[in-house]
């Protein structure tokens, strides 16, 4: 029987013991406790809480219980409902009575909540790297595509012509935007729970401070009950991974439709796509897809954070237990994305041709004849009818503004007959909108430029 049921006179009911169970979810912070675990155990020892001797033991026991794990020599009994009892029930086998010194001035209440930061420090970490490296990957596809003629859309339609490199650093700058979310993140991530036991402290002559040290947090969660009760840190961890795939999710659907032969603006390499069951031609652009809908999984931890802790009253309630299997899912699932993500953008082969003569005389260019007009002194409002006009007249006639000679542009508007060749060319409209943030190729190459100097 389990010593946590030592007020009892039974054991805990198989059913219960099954529901309550986490050990699966538990074992990706195994290392995370023991690392704990050896921090408090060297703080006790320093504090003369219990004897050098002892501490050193217990340290001993620790690191060779780790290094068992790592090899294959040590897994946890799945019969002990957490990785905390599974990890001090082993040390207690191995060392006797010094292992069950180890739990003294601690709880599981803090010891859960040291564990999940030390993941995420960890595994954010990894994060980044992964958000850095995709980065990376679509500035160099930048500085390689970049010059590539595309429409640009608004509403799925035709807005106007842009480069290709435009389209995708308007996916990099809201990625920086997530690097900024974490690092401030970071900030109130670095904080060590662990002392605060139960919910009030303990009458240990504890070292928190020499604990967060060792384990390389910037201080401590200062209130007791605050440190073992909340899970806002975590809550926001989860908020910045489902605002990440949220924006992933937008560029995995764009590869998507721009891999449809509609498109046929994008082909996907074989290593990032799927075949059919039955249909032999397919080649299905599964790794965006998976992407598209892995998102909504982790908008889902997020709910499931954000409700878990609603309402819940102070300090620690067993409800809580719930939070690592969506955090870890949310984190790693993030995590894993822009690895795919990556490699999926590094691989493709884009359609340099596509749009390039499609575009010519295309409506998207509408709004650059009306800003001639406008920049020639016609009010903007009365430019925009007057486009509209011959929009109107292209369409009737089956064609777009191919359908003009120079006379007729002229009988819309006398300006229209002397610049029209230039109007015409898509080419000429990208190179125009050259003002800050603009689809202009330098424009491209100054946040490119902005972007390598700042990450």
């Amino acid at each position: 029987m389990s010593i946590l049921r030592s007020r009892f006179k039974s054991a805990a009911g198989d059913e219960l013991a099954r529901y309550a169970a986490s050990l699966e979810t538990d074992l990706l912070m195994l290392e995370e406790d023991i690392t704990a675990s050896l921090a408090h155990a060297r703080m006790l020892g320093r504090q003369g809480i219990i004897s050098a001797v002892e501490s050193s033991s217990l340290a001993d026991g620790l690191i060779q219980m780790l290094a068992d794990y790592k090899a294959g020599h040590w897994q946890p009994d799945e019969t002990e409902e957490d990785i905390h009892m599974a990890v001090e029930a082993e040390l207690t086998r191995r060392l006797g009575e010094t292992g069950k010194k180890l739990h003294t001035a601690r709880s599981r209440n803090d010891q859960v909540a040291v564990d999940v930061r030390l993941w995420l420090k960890k595994s954010l970490a990894q994060y980044r790297a992964a958000l850095l490296k995709l980065i990376g990957v679509l500035l160099d596809r930048i500085e390689y595509d970049g010059q590539i003629l595309m429409p640009g859309y608004t509403h799925l339609q035709r807005g106007q012509p842009i480069l290709l490199g435009h389209h995708l650093l308007a996916h990099i700058w809201p990625m920086t935007r997530d690097l900024q979310r974490l690092n401030s993140l970071t900030e109130r991530l670095n904080l060590s729970p662990l002392g605060a036991c139960a919910l009030a402290g303990t009458s240990f002559p504890t070292d928190r401070y020499f604990v967060a040290q060792e384990l390389e947090f910037g201080g401590i969660v200062e209130n007791a009950m605050d440190a073992v009760a909340s899970r806002d840190v975590f809550q926001e961890a989860a908020a910045v991974c489902a605002i990440a795939m949220s924006g992933l999710s937008r560029l995995a659907e764009e590869m998507v439709l721009w891999s449809a032969a509609e498109f046929n603006f994008v082909r996907l390499d074989e290593s990032h796509t799927t075949g059919s069951s039955i249909m032999p031609q397919k080649r299905n652009p599964d790794s965006a897809e998976l992407i598209r809908g892995k998102s909504a999984r982790v908008i889902g931890d997020l709910q499931t954070l954000l409700s878990l802790v609603r309402s819940l009253p102070l300090a620690y309630n067993r409800d809580l237990q719930e939070d690592k299997a969506a955090l870890f899912d949310a984190v790693l699932i993030t995590t894993d994305s822009f690895s795919l993500m990556a490699g999926m953008i590094e691989k493709a082969q884009f359609n340099k041709d596509r749009f390039e003569k499609e575009l010519y005389a295309d409506f998207c260019l509408a709004t650059d004849w009306a800003d001639y007009l406008a920049q020639h002194g016609v009010p903007f409002r009365e430019a925009y009818k007057i486009v509209a006009e011959v929009v109107q007249y292209c369409e009737q006639n089956g064609g777009n503004f191919s359908l003009l000679t120079a006379e007729k542009a002229g009988e819309f508007h006398p300006l229209l007959k002397a610049n029209l060749a230039d109007l015409l060319d898509p080419r000429q409209s990208v190179a125009r909108r050259n003002s800050a943030g603009g689809t202009a190729w330098p424009e491209i190459l100054r946040q490119v430029a902005l972007l390598r100097a700042e990450l």
